[in-house]
């Protein structure tokens, strides 16, 4: 049998800013459903490699016309399709949807077009309401979809933000930073919901740089610092004391507990 295409391929992706490397000769290769977190300190190019993926940054090529980046093992998509195929909740979108004026469900809708607001030009189909409706119910976010977006709570806003994502049934979700402004008890609720997501087939790509955010279900961890890949490998492996000491440049003492891990300061 044919081996699956990887879900992500990195071959030797450099970013440059004034100057300044923001990605520096990476490469990374995530399997086809091998949940997966991507972990790292601030700065260490974490939200420049979700843009690499989401196609917000070009050029996506080398000198020689071999691809920087492949998703499923194509180089060329349109948004629309590989939005069919990869959800994307981004913190560039999260911040410009949680004060959108219009209700849940049209927020979920306009996941179909790739705009954050329905047009006027938007067709929306009795398929697509129930789809929308279904991927409310997927993260239990049903009953807010009358709801304006601007009222609902950091932890609601985000649930509909990932029913957005899902209404194309993507094979996976590239979640960036998922948890920011979540207290301790809704953010714990929100992780169930993504371990639910999980366990129903969808493959989580988690960026983070709290280990605590990272679910049992994800064993695979990929470690990046200044810009490079520093180490990946399972979890087991990598969320240690000396390994993330090393990363974060703190000294850093873990903690399990029900299968979750935690970071203190020494």
């Amino acid at each position: 049998m044919e081996a699956a295409e990887p879900l992500l391929d990195i071959d030797r992706a450099t970013v440059v800013r004034d100057r300044h490397a923001l990605l520096d000769n990476l490469s990374l290769r995530i399997e086809a459903g091998q949940h997966t977190a991507i972990l790292g300190p601030n700065g260490s190019g974490k939200s420049t490699l979700v843009k690499l993926i989401e196609r917000r940054i070009y050029p996506l090529v080398h000198d020689d016309g071999t691809p920087v980046v492949r998703v499923f093992g194509r180089d060329r998509w349109n948004v629309l399709e590989l939005r069919s195929l990869l959800g994307v909740v981004s913190s560039d979108l999260r911040r410009e949807f949680e004060g959108m004026q219009q209700n849940a469900r049209d927020a979920v809708l306009s996941g179909f077009f790739a705009s954050l607001t329905l047009g006027l030009d938007h067709e929306v189909t009795d398929d697509m309401r129930r789809e929308a409706m279904l991927a409310l119910e997927r993260v239990d976010a049903a009953g807010l979809a009358d709801r304006e977006v601007a009222t609902l709570s950091t932890g609601e806003a985000r649930r509909v933000l990932i029913a957005r994502a899902l209404v194309h049934r993507p094979r996976a979700l590239l979640l960036d930073e998922p948890c920011a402004g979540l207290d301790p008890g809704t953010r714990r609720r929100f992780l169930d919901h993504l371990r639910a997501l999980a366990h129903q087939g969808t493959t989580l790509i988690l960026v983070t740089h709290h280990i605590e955010e990272i679910v049992p279900e994800i064993d695979h961890v990929v470690m990046l610092r200044n810009g490079s890949l520093f180490d990946q490998g399972p979890k087991v492996r990598l969320l240690r004391d000396e390994r993330l000491s090393t990363l974060f440049d703190w000294d850093i003492a873990v903690d399990t507990d029900d299968a979750f891990y935690a970071a203190r300061l020494r």
